[in-house]
């Protein structure tokens, strides 16, 4: 099985690009019925950029690109589907996690403290250890990356980026897409998959023909009743009928 071999110019270049777009979402302002918006690329700074320069420093066969963090997952972490279990324990990851400005008093930041576990997120890397066994295996050949860094909330509800007004989604999306063509770029992955229709939509408008296979994978979203009915099968079924993973 491939191993995981760093390379630390590569890990620069993920960090550098992932903070540019950080500074370029910076600029955006979200009208009602957002009533705030995260960004863990900004106050998990230390535990997001740990795992591009840990984990994705390497070029890739296979970048899974989910839609936006979770409540219970990046907006605690700053990793992708970032279930605390899994970045602490398989993953060996854990820093500091800084309030953000303006904190929703209902969806608080509490880093790795945070005792919520993130159902999406126990799915996918609970997949992903259970077919790999340890982390470096898994990462030498396959990252996982969000489309859109940013978390929205209306209160207490999560608001995902495809229900913002179409006049404030066209600029975060330009932001969006210049990032994952940069990603493509660095990584220069076989497979773009996404993780829910959405994803694949956007990877797909973003990438074009830059990336020789897309694909996508059922959301492991507690939300969809399919997921709830053996997620980890049916993304392993669809990853196999696909070619990404050998049966």
């Amino acid at each position: 099985m491939t191993r995981l071999t760093a390379d630390p110019a590569l890990g620069a270049a993920l960090v550098e690009a992932a903070r540019a777009m950080s500074r370029a979402l910076a600029e955006l302002r979200f009208s009602a019925p957002v009533s705030h918006v995260y960004n863990p690329l900004d106050y998990a700074r230390t535990s997001a950029e740990a795992y591009l320069t840990r984990y994705g420093a390497s070029r890739k066969r296979v970048v899974f690109v989910g839609m936006n963090p979770g409540p219970f997952g990046m907006v605690q972490t700053g990793v992708p589907f970032g279930e605390i279990a899994a970045v602490r324990d398989w993953m060996g990851l854990e820093a500091p996690v800084e309030a953000p400005a303006g904190q929703n008093p209902k969806r608080p930041v509490e880093g790795f403290a945070c005792t919520r576990s993130e159902v999406s997120g126990r799915r996918l890397w609970g997949l992903f250890q259970e077919r790999f066994g340890d982390a470096d295996a898994f990462f030498a050949e396959h990252l996982v990356a969000n489309y859109c860094p940013l978390a929205f909330f209306d209160g207490g509800r999560n608001l995902t980026p495809d229900k913002l007004p179409a006049a404030e989604q066209r600029p975060l999306l330009e932001i969006c897409d210049a990032h994952l063509r940069r990603l493509v770029e660095l990584l220069e992955p076989e497979w773009l998959i996404g993780v829910g229709a959405w994803a694949e939509t956007r990877a797909t408008a973003a990438v074009g023909d830059r990336v020789p296979k897309l694909g996508r994978v059922l959301h492991p979203s507690p939300a969809s009743p399919a997921a709830n009915r053996g997620w980890s099968d049916a993304a392993t079924r669809q990853l196999v009928a696909l070619g990404v993973w050998p049966a």
